[in-house]
């Protein structure tokens, strides 16, 4: 019932007058200077977080399902962003990357010139940062999972037939893990494209650099345009969609062989 809502929302004028205007919303969203701003922040940071998320969390699985000392805890240490409320994550990252913060004094111990990180562009990378700090001991755990359902005895064949680590690794684990490769790659995307609690509270209601989708969402639901938001709404769900859609096609071909 609330797509149908939203999809009705995109089609008028405003919630009072109720008046039909087809694909008027639409056109008003993809040509607003804004909107088009905010799609590019969050397509660059997209484009830039999920593929290291994806595979820094994949390289940290392999190395602890290799058998190495403090398992355990070296697994829990990663699950410890969770648990950690956002606006105390903020403030320590605000501390840190402050124009007169911890990482500018280091640059500068080092000669390098201090950055003001939360104000320019190169907040996106702060952001990352962030980003991949929260989100890789979850996927971790996820991979984890998929490594432990390779079938043990294809391992040890391939061993036996002197396959070494990378060729097992890639041409054998790689394949087995696709479903799972699929599954992150889509939460890390999906997550990516909420960003938002994260950079307000950085940030404010418009960072330009790092305005992202979802301050475009917040301001204009602050502002009562519904039928923007729903149109807005409705362009962001098409995009993901179409590239799930490709991520499927591509798992597809790469896994197929797989029983």
């Amino acid at each position: 019932l609330p797509f149908f809502v939203v999809i009705y929302y995109s089609l008028i004028d405003n919630p009072i007058n109720k008046q039909f205007v087809f694909l008027d919303n639409f056109k008003e969203v993809l040509t607003n200077d804004a909107f088009r701003m905010a799609s590019k922040n969050t397509l660059l940071f997209s484009v830039a977080a999920v593929p290291l998320a994806v595979v820094i969390s994949l390289v940290f699985a392999v190395i602890l399902e290799s058998k190495i000392s403090f398992r355990s805890q070296l697994r829990a240490s990663f699950l410890c962003p969770l648990m950690v409320p956002t606006a105390s994550v903020v403030l320590v990252w605000q501390v840190m990357f402050h124009k007169q913060g911890t990482v500018n004094q280091l640059l500068e111990m080092m000669g390098g010139e201090p950055t003001d990180w939360l104000k320019t562009p190169s907040g996106m990378i702060v952001v990352v940062i962030m980003f991949l700090w929260k989100n890789i001991g979850y996927n971790m755990i996820l991979f984890l999972a998929g490594l432990s359902n390779i079938p043990g005895d294809l391992m040890e064949v391939a061993t036996l037939e002197g396959a070494g680590p990378c060729y097992r690794f890639f041409h054998l684990k790689l394949r087995y893990l696709s479903p799972t490769i699929l599954f992150v790659t889509i939460l890390s995307l999906i997550n990516s494209f909420k960003i938002f609690r994260e950079v307000y509270l950085l940030t404010g209601d418009y960072p330009d650099a790092l305005y992202m989708l979802q301050h475009f969402m917040n301001n204009t639901f602050s502002l009562l345009e519904y039928q923007k938001l729903s149109s807005a709404a409705i362009i962001m769900g098409l995009v993901m969609s179409v590239i799930i859609a490709l991520l499927f096609i591509v798992e597809y071909w790469f896994g197929k062989d797989v029983e």
